[in-house]
């Protein structure tokens, strides 16, 4: 992805991946044929989000290392970023004079109908985060866009009075009126496209598509509800 994508400045302002760039061909890849005329493109393959979420477990290994840690996993789309993560973190656990144990819960947001973002946010499974007293927390997103839900996130995990809180997010988009809330520990920059693949969906769509993708129109208009 040389061409298409240069490192931010800062270790945790992730890869850019300009407005410009046009994506991979889906002929370089296989993916399942049912999506056939519904993906527009390849924009992050999957053996690059692999590398990068093996980047990011180094750098939260360097700064939480012998911190006991409460993952705080952010269903659904975030649950295969979260499950990799975790596990490069236990490999890298294995094999340093550091270690990180740690503990995982699973809480679930859901704001999205269609390829809109709605003020309905939904949040399931955190009704009592009473545990988090006193822990470090690292909240594991799949993608943060506005920034408004992880804002809303942050402060009803606040409210439980944890020691630490710090957030690793997969993507973060560039969208008008981008929040300052961003994650401590970030995959990628992308441009304002709606994109699927790798656990994030569209309707509980393309969850099973390994590489990160950006859906087409007639995608959209098939999967619409």
């Amino acid at each position: 992805m040389a061409d298409c994508a240069v490192q931010s400045d800062g270790r945790s302002g992730g890869i850019v991946i300009n407005d410009d760039w046009p994506g991979y061909s889906l002929d370089l890849f296989s993916y399942p044929a049912h999506y056939s005329g519904d993906l527009d493109c390849v924009i992050i393959p999957h053996g690059v989000i692999m590398d990068r979420t093996e980047r990011l477990a180094r750098n939260i290994m360097d700064d939480l290392g012998d911190h006991d840690i409460v993952v705080l996993c952010v269903l659904k789309g975030g649950y295969q970023f979260c499950a990799d993560l975790v596990d490069r973190i236990k490999a890298l656990s294995r094999n340093s004079s550091r270690t990180i144990p740690m503990r995982v819960h699973f809480i679930r947001l859901k704001s999205y109908l269609n390829d809109q973002s709605t003020e309905d946010l939904h949040i399931l499974g955190a009704e009592d985060l009473s545990f988090l007293a006193g822990k470090n927390v690292l909240i594991v997103e799949a993608i943060v866009g506005t920034g408004k839900t992880m804002k809303t996130l942050l402060k009803h995990v606040e409210a439980f009075r944890p020691k630490m809180i710090k957030v690793a997010g997969l993507l973060v988009k560039r969208v008008p009126h981008n929040s300052t809330c961003l994650p401590d520990y970030v995959g990628f920059e992308i441009p304002d496209r709606f994109v699927v693949g790798y656990a994030l969906d569209y309707n509980e769509y393309f969850r099973d598509l390994n590489h990160i993708c950006v859906i087409s129109e007639s995608g959209k208009m098939k999967y619409k509800i």
